[in-house]
């Protein structure tokens, strides 16, 4: 059974830095591209950044751009640094996993962990 575990969020102020992980198990990953997206109460879940399969290569969503950074630990790790977080960046975020990058991107992504919720207080 493939289960992406994210982990990382939690509560902090305006301008704080918060760093996401995300761990699968249940098969490896080392061939797919991994990803993160976010969603907001009401809103369509929106995508934050992805990675290659070999790292090589990242993507990133406008609201992320120069201030998140994606990373890959190893074939089945996955990590976001988020700096400089604002109040708009509260959200859960969700890793996801699994098929090239495009279609990561396009939150067609085989696996989705469950979520970890990250607070952005003024």
């Amino acid at each position: 059974q493939v289960q992406l575990v994210e982990s990382g969020g939690g509560l902090v102020q305006a301008g704080d830095s918060l760093r996401l992980a995300c761990v699968a198990s249940g098969r490896t990953f080392g061939s797919s591209a991994m990803g993160w997206f976010r969603r907001t109460p009401g809103k369509e879940r929106k995508f934050v950044a992805a990675i290659t399969a070999s790292g090589g290569s990242t993507y990133y969503g406008d609201s992320a751009r120069g201030r998140f950074t994606i990373s890959r630990d190893n074939e089945n790790t996955v990590s976001l640094q988020m700096n400089s977080l604002k109040e708009w960046d509260t959200a859960i975020y969700y890793c996801a996993a699994g098929g090239e990058v495009a279609k990561v991107i396009r939150g067609e992504a085989d696996y989705w962990g469950q979520g970890t919720q990250v607070i952005v207080s003024s």
